[in-house]
């Protein structure tokens, strides 16, 4: 046996592992992804490369199937060793941790959440030693503890960490470990094989025959050891002759099969109970043995068979050992084996691992085991393992009989597979629900999370996804007030992604829903309704005060409850042309979102702001919010690189053709609010060129079809199209239009922009313009500012009155620099240039040879975030932060923040 545990070649997979074991010695993090067919090497290649660690701490921890459904329970047993380092952490991150490990009560963390306070706990581990961190048989942990372990290994970075998983070929971990480096392992090379077969065979054995058995077994090394001690020379000869290449997984399964049946039925059945548990407990296998009669307990003699190695719990030789002692028996037998165990685990109080076999004993259905499974379930589902509540409840379903319990149970897994990030196995599990069985509750929770599933995968559904919410608000009423109202917001929410696209409702329809649910009881639901309904079906001036107020109310909101209805707030401070409380709302959303790890609703949060950034912002923290998004994505493994705003791309003087593909493409998907954006977007981009006629024909089918508050913002617009295109009478009532909104909320934005329009249309236009820019200049409304600048200027140039003009030009062409809106910036130049005052472009403070994580780094520390703020933001350790943080001072050639905020410029 010895020969199988000596490590043949494998120099560049060993010289890769030692390479990041010193990267991590040296403070630079990383992580790899070892996979490969089973008896490949993979836990050898572990065993050889952390034999001996000098000056590194190992952490070593192998995956159980049985607590495959016990969610972070792998994770647990990894951070048992780092209790000591609990203290250094930030107090949500423990909180979460405490939670997740069912040490403390609250509300349920997310996983990635609780993927942070690991990453900040191994950082802190490995500033006092280097950490080894491996995992074997990874594809046997939990699903919520492979997505920690994953966004850990994709933010190591500058910690003195190295994590090594390793497991079989499975596409689900591939997924989950998206992003990680791998490291594929494939047979040995022929040479190594060679040497491995005939060492490990007591006999000479032909050299022609052996190069066969080489090729058949692919150089697996399992194979090649098993076999040899299996076969004699003379019959390994024979087989090599066979036509049919060796199939290794079902052959080695065969042979151990044939081992284990000539075994005593006594050990036989020792080996099922241990096989059919796979937690590895002793004690549990032994009090099981016990119920089934076992005279004794054969542990010793399973261990002298070569098939099991006992410590502290009970290791097989290979998965495929335990495979072929599960599969030697008929399914009554494994049934009855089963049995054993969950009374075995009752009677130690494992009452998790007793509801699990007694499930797996179970044949049909069973209401007690299903009620059982459902209480497993819902403690899953308060530690935050989402996925793992999802498949107990799916399991859960599959033993209750038919009916309403049984159908209700499916709806509850199929939430909670869409609250992890499992969309398609949320639509499979809705796929089976007989939706007559259900009560209207429950018929409400499917309808919903149908809705949300469109939504969430971007189907052309979405395009109903509004009025899927309508239907669902419909079966809540009566029955629970609280979902009714929640499904009504989250029809208005679902429609704002479709806009004209929606299909299934009119907007009349939606308000007076609304206004109807508002009215079932007061409280944030029902102020938030108010003024929603209130945005859609009144008057202007009347709608003023209610959205106000639901604005108010989202201001004035918890945490908690941010992450429920912050995103609502971008319509309502939109439609006020509150660029200041839309951005408090937001930031204080993805705030709420980031603390709770709840990265789903961030990202979809951040997503807004950049969009709002568009109007009343800038392109530029426009773009910086995009950059988040991308570090979001690649922290949690989803592809970066294809993230994009189409608004954005147009501003920044990207291809028409490629943004108006883009904008379709959109639109086809059913995203009508990004095709619009991107349209409207494209005008600006005409306005900056002075291709008004371009402008005016973008705009004219969005203006002349509005959209709630979407179309007033495009309104300037609109008017400095048509005016400078020749149509001013078809701007004088927009103008008009805009002063009364301005009348009606008050705010510097609309005042600003709609002296600034009036100004285009009347022949004295100074007035105006000045009144513009009052208006404009103690606001944070850079682009807007700017714009009336530019007007002003051009009007003074085209009087004569150049030097006026170039003040107004220079202040122009400056905000235009610094909120990155290159096109608009090129036309203040192209106004002075014809002044004769030449401005060459200048260099992008973007242009320092940072990368764009260092720029992101350089940002936030440049606008006074602590470290620990900007590790918050970024998903990394605070370790990272100051490791990049150095590379930018330099590469900058700086020493400090305050240096550093000079460099960037004050806009950053």
């Amino acid at each position: 046996m010895e020969i199988a545990r000596r490590l043949l070649g494998r120099h560049a997979e060993q010289e890769q592992m030692r390479v990041l074991l010193g990267h991590a010695r040296n403070g630079r993090g990383g992580a790899l992804f070892v996979t490969g067919e089973p008896g490949i090497g993979k836990t050898t290649l572990l065993d050889t490369t952390t034999a001996s660690l000098p000056g590194m701490r190992l952490l070593r921890v192998n995956g159980f199937e049985a607590e495959a459904t016990i969610p972070f329970a792998g994770l647990q047993r990894l951070a048992i060793p780092l209790r000591p380092h609990f203290h250094k952490l930030p107090e949500n991150h423990r909180n979460a941790m405490r939670i997740a490990a069912g040490a403390a009560e609250g509300a349920p963390p997310d996983r990635f959440l609780v993927g942070l306070g690991v990453l900040g706990l191994l950082a802190a581990a490995g500033d006092a030693e280097p950490i080894a961190c491996v995992i074997d048989d990874a594809h046997l942990l939990d699903s919520e503890s492979l997505d920690v372990l994953g966004l850990v290994a994709r933010r190591l970075e500058a910690e003195s960490v190295a994590l090594v998983l390793a497991a079989r070929d499975t596409s689900h971990l591939e997924a989950q470990l998206a992003g990680v480096p791998v490291l594929r392992l494939a047979g040995l090379e022929p040479e190594w094989a060679l040497r491995l077969l005939t060492a490990s065979l007591p006999d000479a054995i032909d050299p022609a025959a052996a190069a066969q058995v080489v090729a058949a077994t692919g150089g697996n090394p399992l194979a090649l050891v098993d076999l040899a001690s299996e076969l004699s020379a003379r019959q390994l000869t024979e087989s090599s002759l066979a036509d049919e290449p060796l199939p290794i997984g079902h052959h080695l399964e065969t042979l151990y099969l044939r081992r284990i049946r000539h075994l005593s039925g006594d050990l036989q059945l020792w080996l099922l109970l241990a096989a059919a548990d796979s937690t590895g407990s002793i004690d549990l296998v032994r009090a099981a043995g016990h119920a089934l009669g076992l005279p004794g307990d054969p542990v010793e003699e399973a261990e002298s068979e070569g098939l099991v190695e006992l410590g502290r719990t009970i290791a097989f030789r290979h998965p495929l050992v335990r495979s072929a002692a599960y599969n030697a028996v008929q399914g009554a037998q494994r049934r009855r084996a089963h049995r054993a165990l969950a009374l075995a685990a009752e009677e130690l109080g494992l009452l998790e691992l007793e509801a699990w076999h007694a499930a797996k004993a179970t044949l049909g259905t069973d209401p007690d085991v299903a009620d059982r499974l459902e209480r497993v379930a819902d403690t899953a589902g308060r530690r935050g393992g989402l996925a793992s509540r999802a498949r107990v409840l799916a399991t859960s379903s599959s033993l209750t009989p038919p009916g309403q319990v049984k159908f209700t149970r499916l709806v509850a897994a199929a939430e909670a597979a869409l609250a992890s990030g499992a969309a398609q196995l949320a639509k499979s599990y809705l796929d089976d629900v007989d939706e007559d069985a259900l009560d209207p509750i429950s018929r409400g929770r499917l309808v919903s999370t149908r809705a949300s599933i469109a939504l969430f995968t971007a189907d052309p559904a979405l395009m109903e996804a509004g009025a899927q919410m309508l239907a669902a608000a419909e079966c809540f009423h009566g029955h629970d007030v609280a979902l009714e109202q929640d499904a009504l917001i989250k029809a208005f929410e679902y429609t704002l992604p479709a806009e004209r696209l929606a299909q299934g409702l009119t907007l009349s329809e939606l308000g007076a829903r609304l206004h109807k649910g508002a009215e079932l009881r007061q409280g944030t639901a029902g102020t938030i309704l108010r003024g929603l309904s209130a945005h859609i079906l009144l008057p202007y001036e009347h709608a003023v005060p209610l959205m106000r107020s639901a604005v108010d109310t989202i201001l004035a909101l918890d945490a908690a409850e941010l992450l429920r209805y912050g995103a609502t707030s971008v319509a309502l401070t939109t439609a006020l042309w509150d660029a200041t409380a839309r951005r408090e709302c937001l930031t204080r959303t993805a705030t709420a979102a980031r603390d709770a790890g709840a990265l789903q609703l961030l990202d979809s949060t951040l997503w807004i702001m950049s969009l709002a950034e568009l109007t009343g912002g800038t392109p530029r923290h426009a773009h910086q919010y995009i950059e988040q998004v991308r570090e979001l994505r690649r922290a949690i493994g989803y592809d970066a690189e294809h993230v994009t705003n189409v608004a954005l791309l147009a501003w920044a003087e990207a291809p028409r053709p490629q943004v108006e593909t883009i904008a379709e493409g959109a639109g086809a998907m059913g995203f009508g609010g990004v095709q619009s954006a991107g349209a409207a977007a494209l005008a600006v981009r005409d306005l900056a060129d002075g291709d008004y006629e371009q402008a005016y024909r973008r705009l004219k089918p969005l203006i002349e079809d509005p959209f709630l508050q979407v179309t007033p913002l495009e309104v300037p617009d609109f008017v400095e199209a048509a005016c400078r295109s020749g149509r001013a009478h078809e701007a004088t009532s927009h103008v008009t239009h805009l002063e009364e909104l301005a009348s009606a909320n008050g705010s510097p934005w609309t005042q600003g922009v709609a002296h600034r329009s009036r100004a285009l249309i009347e022949e004295d236009a100074e007035p105006h313009h000045q009144a513009a820019i009052e208006t404009l200049t103690p606001t944070d409304l850079d682009i807007e500012l700017a714009r009336a600048h530019l007007l002003h200027g051009e009007w003074l140039r085209r009087n004569r009155r150049r030097r006026d003009a170039r003040e107004h030009l220079h202040t122009a062409l400056r905000l235009f620099e610094q909120g990155k809106a290159p096109a608009f910036a090129q036309r203040a130049r192209a106004e002075l240039s014809a002044i004769g005052d030449r401005q060459p472009a200048r260099g992008s403070r973007d242009n320092l040879d940072l990368t764009p994580q260092q720029l992101t780094v350089a940002r936030l520390a440049a606008t006074n975030h602590t470290n620990a703020e900007i590790a918050a933001t970024m998903f990394l350790s605070p370790n990272t932060v100051d490791y990049h943080l150095r590379k930018v001072y330099q590469k900058l050639g700086i020493s400090s923040r305050r240096q550093l905020a000079e460099r960037l410029g004050a806009d950053t």
